[in-house]
């Protein structure tokens, strides 16, 4: 890992925080951001404090492009360099079906899942890349099985979300290949989050695990092996590519 930092949107619960806890364990300093549950952020940064690493968190909402220039502004004045990004956060409603969508929800998804990390892309390559006098960089997107899946009946929504950042993966991973920056993707499948019961379904993925390839749900813990392996030198010639942490599906 390098001496700057990595910034991991969502990373107070779930996979953004498996993501943080594990950089901070390879000798990454860390910001993580949250928007609304700060104690729960300064836990995941106690905890990789308490392991010997570096960490900050940030309060940043992702739906909101002010936050986002505040976001890395805030990490330029107290955090330094940035080398890495996780486009973590997103966000997901209730279960329906497409008949029952409406305009407020659909902007309210495509704004963290799509806008959100475009913005943040944005901002880190106008820091990372070689022709403006970076030092290059790694982007990780944080995608989903539901953006190859389609999430039907459920969250078509947020699988359309998915597949727009997939498609925006492989667009910047290409623009911007020689100037010293990989962008990739890790598609995580069924995984035990609490982002199940924002959608209506605590129990989802114990639901669904028998019907799987292997036969169970992954652990966000799963996840951050591949986000990290991304951002890490061991990754170098990588770039443009989608990891599907799945069980198989």
């Amino acid at each position: 890992m390098g001496s700057g930092c990595v910034i991991v949107t969502g990373g107070s619960r779930g996979i953004g925080a498996a993501v943080a806890s594990a950089l901070g364990r390879a000798g990454q300093r860390v910001v993580l951001t949250y928007r609304q549950d700060r104690a729960a952020a300064d836990k995941v940064c106690a905890e990789i404090v308490a392991a010997g690493g570096t960490a900050w968190a940030v309060r940043a909402d992702m739906a909101e492009s002010e936050d986002i220039d505040r976001l890395f502004a805030t990490v330029d004045a107290e955090a330094g360099t940035i080398t890495g990004l996780v486009n973590n956060a997103a966000i997901l409603e209730k279960q329906c079906r497409a008949e029952a969508l409406d305009a407020e929800r659909l902007r309210r998804v495509l704004a963290v899942n799509v806008i959100g990390p475009m913005l943040c892309a944005r901002n880190a390559v106008r820091r990372m890349s070689t022709a403006h006098g970076g030092a290059g960089g790694s982007i990780v997107n944080v995608s989903s099985a539901a953006a190859r899946l389609g999430a039907p009946g459920e969250y078509v929504d947020y699988a359309a979300s998915k597949g727009a950042l997939d498609t925006f993966t492989r667009g910047l991973a290409l623009e911007v290949a020689n100037e010293g920056i990989r962008v990739n993707s890790v598609r995580p499948g069924f995984i035990y989050t609490d982002m199940h019961a924002d959608g209506g379904e605590p129990g989802r993925v114990d639901r669904i695990a028998p019907t799987l390839p292997m036969g169970r749900g992954g652990q966000p813990e799963e996840v951050a092996e591949a986000v990290v392996w991304l951002l890490s030198a061991r990754a170098s010639y990588v770039t443009g590519t989608f990891i599907d942490v799945a069980g198989g599906r």
